[in-house]
């Protein structure tokens, strides 16, 4: 089931130029980490699929070391290595990268309140609320012991 999880995400050309720049274990107090590739696999995952840390599977490891390893990265610099190790290696400048790493808005989900509806779409038996104004105004009167 590992290899069905793992195949294609991160090739054996990639890992080259990627595993040059992953922190070293040596000299690092503790238990040594898990595998940096398969752990950046197990974040790949995580990300591609849009799925929380606690449903990263097993194959990846535990997702608290997942979690806590993608957490350092973000923080030590490793990713911004990781970046400029790929950019090197593919010859690409900055706008280059840009290009390839922008957003498509076409893909990206708006918040249901973000999409435009008026505020009193609201029907009057609060059976279609959304959490706009008047499901906030009945919390508030529930917290202030109003019926």
């Amino acid at each position: 089931m590992a290899l069905m999880l793992r195949d294609g995400v991160i090739s054996d050309e990639l890992w080259e130029v990627l595993e040059s720049v992953m922190p070293q274990d040596v000299g690092r107090p503790g238990r040594p980490w898990n595998d940096h590739r398969t752990t950046l696999e197990g974040i790949i995952w995580r990300f591609r699929t849009g799925s929380p840390w606690r449903d990263l599977p097993d194959a990846f490891g535990p997702y608290q070391s997942v979690w806590q390893r993608h957490r350092l990265w973000s923080t030590d610099g490793t990713y911004e290595r990781m970046f400029a190790a790929v950019r090197e290696q593919a010859g690409l400048g900055g706008d280059d990268v840009e290009a390839i790493l922008s957003i498509d808005s076409t893909i990206v989900r708006a918040h249901q309140h973000a999409a435009g509806a008026r505020r009193d779409s609201v029907t009057s038996d609060d059976t279609q609320d959304t959490g706009g104004r008047i499901e906030l105004q009945e919390i508030s009167g529930r917290a202030r012991g109003a019926a």
